[in-house]
């Protein structure tokens, strides 16, 4: 069973959050005098820093209590305070795979803590062997798991996912920012069965808002107690919270774009298996495709070159190439031109 109150830094559990003027007044109308805002303007108040609204709209979609639902500045807030929460810099560890999302090593190298890098087999799974053997560290406080991970589109298997969950004695993050594109569903039901789970969803990517930058943490209540303990006091626009509750009002518009995604990623699968530079395209259950060409940097500069912009990940794996699903249109001219490529 994990203690959660000998994971958190001694400092963390000793801090003394800052208090906004809004944490002592909780009702939305008065004359308010508390907060040193310019009286004049239609943004001139400070926003909901608990973002209270929008929880509570986000409760329902996702079906899970509010009290276990923290909001970050983007998801990179939510791993940077992960680290800040539960590493001591300089002394503790943290434990990743790769390929993978690229910031958990720059959130790691910000705080000073160790980031320890298994590498993924052949088929981008996790070795559950390497892994167990580096449980008993007791400095090794947090792991990270992206699945469907980034770039190789793929979900980890979900026993192996529960097993190091249940072995280890610190915190898991589960980042499941491409989720809402899988067959395989989200590890939500899970959260009261292990305390030590946090999950990790973003609107930057099935919502179509990036620029909002908002991402989800699903915790227990004491994780998402310390999170808004340590967080910026006012981390989420105003602007931002209301262009979200507009955008998850209409269900059905976020479903039908996944839809055509989910159909367009598949299209896009079989068309690029008819092209002769392709030499493998791995299986995807994300927005993207990672795929091995015959020589990517050539290609990735010839693409730049026509103006189409994809990621050249020949540094985590050799010769590839990955590719974000586009509009129907848009697939069809990167089809075209890596039809009519020529060395």
């Amino acid at each position: 069973m994990t203690d959660l109150e000998k994971l958190v830094r001694p400092n963390v559990r000793l801090l003394s959050p800052y208090s906004c003027a809004r944490d002592d007044y909780k009702g939305k109308e008065g004359i308010f005098l508390d907060a040193n805002e310019n009286p004049f303007g239609a943004l001139n108040r400070y926003p909901d820093p608990y973002q209270v609204e929008l929880k509570k709209a986000i409760s329902r979609i996702k079906n899970i209590s509010e009290e276990k639902i923290f909001l970050g500045n983007g998801s990179d807030e939510i791993i940077d305070l992960c680290f800040r929460i539960f590493c001591t810099p300089g002394k503790d560890k943290a434990l990743t795979f790769s390929p993978s999302y690229g910031m958990y090593n720059v959130s790691a190298a910000l705080n000073d803590i160790e980031l320890i890098t298994l590498p993924l087999d052949e088929n981008y799974q996790i070795n559950l062997n390497q892994v167990t053997s580096q449980l008993d560290d007791k400095e090794l406080k947090l792991i990270l798991i992206c699945s469907p991970n980034n770039p190789t589109g793929n979900c980890m298997e979900r026993e192996t996912l529960k097993e190091i969950i249940s072995r280890f004695s610190g915190i898991v993050l589960v980042d499941e920012a491409y989720i809402d594109f899988a067959d395989t569903p989200s590890l939500k039901g899970s959260l009261e069965k292990y305390p030590n789970l946090i999950l990790m969803q973003t609107f930057s990517k099935a919502y179509g808002m990036a620029s909002v930058r908002v991402g989800m943490a699903f915790s227990s209540p004491e994780i998402t107690g310390y999170f808004n303990k340590v967080k910026p006091p006012y981390n989420i626009s105003s602007v931002n919270q209301k262009t979200i509750l507009r955008r998850i009002a209409n269900k059905s518009y976020l479903t039908g774009q996944v839809r055509k995604i989910r159909y367009e990623r598949k299209r896009l699968t079989e068309e690029l298996k008819k092209i002769q530079l392709v030499k493998k395209i791995w299986p995807s259950d994300a927005n993207f495709l990672l795929v091995k060409v015959e020589d990517a940097d050539s290609i990735y500069n010839y693409l730049s070159d026509n103006k189409i912009i994809v990621r050249n990940r020949s540094s985590v794996a050799k010769d590839c190439l990955r590719l974000t699903v586009g509009t129907k249109k848009e697939n069809d001219v990167l089809l075209n031109a890596l039809k009519n490529y020529k060395k």
